[in-house]
């Protein structure tokens, strides 16, 4: 898939391949544990999760994690259910116009890394290792 103009915009399922292929393309330790988070793609942020995380415009929210990061979790713990990425396709596409000077798929990448960060419990330095524009 490329980054092309169209007349039509990426929909749902092009954004989660996207998003599979920055998975696909993390460091081998992480590409496994990264494929047991549930990635979920989107329109918007429902109005409960903007209120519950306190953001005024759902185009201000490109994803989310909803989970106990790695560094978190204990063998005691009762499962609460998958650890889940949401990524949210009209805010994406929102911001990669405003931006003008990256692809959606870099975009899309850097979103990914961004909330698999959540979940590996990455500082900085660990995400600019992996996702050069977060440098």
């Amino acid at each position: 898939m490329t980054d092309a103009p169209s007349d039509t915009a990426p929909d749902l399922g092009q954004i989660e391949m996207m998003a599979h292929e920055a998975i696909d393309a993390l460091p081998p330790p992480w590409q496994a544990a990264a494929r047991a988070v549930l990635l979920l793609v989107e329109d918007w942020p429902s109005d409960a999760l903007l209120d519950e995380m306190e953001i005024d415009s759902p185009y201000d929210l490109t994803g989310v994690y909803d989970g106990v990061p790695l560094t978190q979790k204990s063998v005691m713990d009762q499962p609460h259910g998958p650890d889940v990425i949401r990524l949210f396709r009209r805010p994406i596409l929102d911001e990669w116009i405003d931006r003008g000077n990256v692809t959606l798929r870099e975009l899309v990448t850097h979103v990914t890394v961004h909330e698999l960060a959540h979940h590996f419990g990455w500082s900085d330095d660990d995400i600019a290792a992996i996702d050069p524009w977060w440098e």
